[in-house]
């Protein structure tokens, strides 16, 4: 007997025309323009126009530090503005009495996936505190869901490098155990040594083959001369496509001139920046980086976490965020904000067969919108989700769990 191939009919492209999408081996087999054929076959979805989009993705976020389902944790300001290392120490204290990791990480994960992400980058704390017990747990939290969603993971050291002894050896074993990024932060506010600190995580990437992802929220000239540097090393060890620098507020706190040459050298040295365009920063001018042939995509980053209460798992309002604080207003410039939390996070993680197209994963989104400008300006939340062609995701709700074995209990605490 034929086998009958799942086929989705009367599509909305981001053209605007009508397609029917015929689906075999998990990839999209054939996009053909709609027959308007009398009935829905058997095997066949009729998406009746709904806008389909490439499902979206989430480049930046932390499964290990999230309260999202856990009990509301009251915000507390730092004493003197904004200070990463009282916000560690808060972040610290919160853990020690917060739900199990594993039960946090899926109710996160359940969050991300119900909006439409089925790919994800996770930064995950490693230090001399908590050694790879965060790393041990979100792995095995990966593995349960690999089945619904593609994530990398980032060996985070949270409490520096230089200033933490010992989290050095902790990244490696941490990359030996399975984690595909080594991370950084601040390396000269926090670190205070910019040298030594951009030599160990330059010095693992290239040991284990491994990209990199720095978090960098140093503002001014310094945090531009750190930017500089990063670059220089990422050309030197011909890394171009493989390094990333998270929230680079200092892109967004200094003058044209100089962000036009550092507009230049990060597309030369193919370093990729990640924003979500943060209420109380600068943050790196979208337009103008993208302009310069520079990868700008986006994450939530912190979801209910220690370091602000907001986050809500959604790329979509995402990209109605960063398009808001970066004045968009025109149907392009829509496009490009949607393109940041699809298309150059597919880049910027290094996304194989990503898109809608013949010989594409056919892992997308269906919704109610005319187009992607207005579906960036009005963030429809009724939503199927498809995952190789599988219906997973309906109204937010994971319908379809299989291969998705020995997990927490699936009831939230609270939201």
């Amino acid at each position: 007997m034929d086998c009958i191939l799942p086929r989705f009919l009367n599509a909305k492209i981001a053209d605007g025309s009508l397609a029917d999408l015929t689906v075999a081996g998990g990839r999209f087999s054939a996009i053909t323009p709609a027959a308007n054929a009398a009935g829905t076959p058997p095997g066949a979805v009729d998406l009746a126009g709904q806008l389909v989009l490439p499902a979206f993705v989430e480049g930046h976020i932390h499964l290990d530090t999230s309260f999202y389902g856990d009990v509301w944790r009251p915000h507390i300001p730092c004493t003197n503005g904004f200070d990463v290392r009282e916000r560690v120490a808060f972040q610290m204290r919160n853990l020690e009495q917060a739900a199990p990791m594993e039960e946090r990480a899926k109710n996160q994960l359940e969050l991300c996936v119900g909006n439409g992400s089925l790919a994800m980058r996770s930064h995950v704390m490693v230090d001399a505190a908590v050694g790879l017990k965060h790393v041990e747990t979100i792995l095995a939290v990966r593995g349960k869901y690999r089945e619904l969603i593609d994530i990398q993971l980032v060996a985070f050291p949270q409490s520096g490098i230089q200033s933490s002894p010992g989290t050095a050896e902790l990244l490696d074993e941490a990359l030996k155990l399975g984690c595909d990024l080594i991370g950084g932060l601040d390396p000269a506010s926090f670190d205070r040594d910019v040298k030594g600190h951009l030599d160990v995580v330059f010095g693992l990437a290239e040991k284990h083959g491994a990209g990199i992802d720095i978090h960098l929220h140093d503002g001014g000239t310094l945090g531009l001369f750190e930017i500089e540097e990063i670059a220089a090393r990422s050309t030197a060890l011909g890394m171009q496509g493989k390094v990333a620098v998270s929230h680079a507020y200092a892109l967004g706190d200094i003058s044209a001139d100089a962000l036009a040459k550092a507009g230049e050298l990060l597309a030369a040295s193919g370093v990729a920046i990640m924003t979500n365009a943060p209420g109380n920063h600068p943050f790196p001018p979208v337009a103008a980086l993208r302009k310069a042939g520079v990868t700008v995509f986006a994450g939530s980053d912190n979801i209910r976490d220690s370091w602000w209460p907001y986050g809500d798992g959604d790329m979509l309002n995402r990209a109605n965020m960063i398009g808001y604080r970066s004045g968009f207003y025109e149907d392009c410039q829509l496009e490009a904000a949607y393109d940041v939390v699809s298309h150059a996070g597919a880049r910027a993680l290094g996304l194989e067969g990503y898109g809608i197209a013949v010989g594409a994963k056919a892992d997308f989104v269906a919704l109610r919108a005319e187009h992607v400008p207005e579906a960036v300006v009005a963030v429809p939340k009724e939503r199927t989700v498809y995952r190789a062609g599988r219906e997973v995701v309906k109204d937010g709700k994971v319908v379809d769990r299989a291969g998705l074995t020995g997990l927490p209990s699936t009831g939230l605490r609270s939201a």
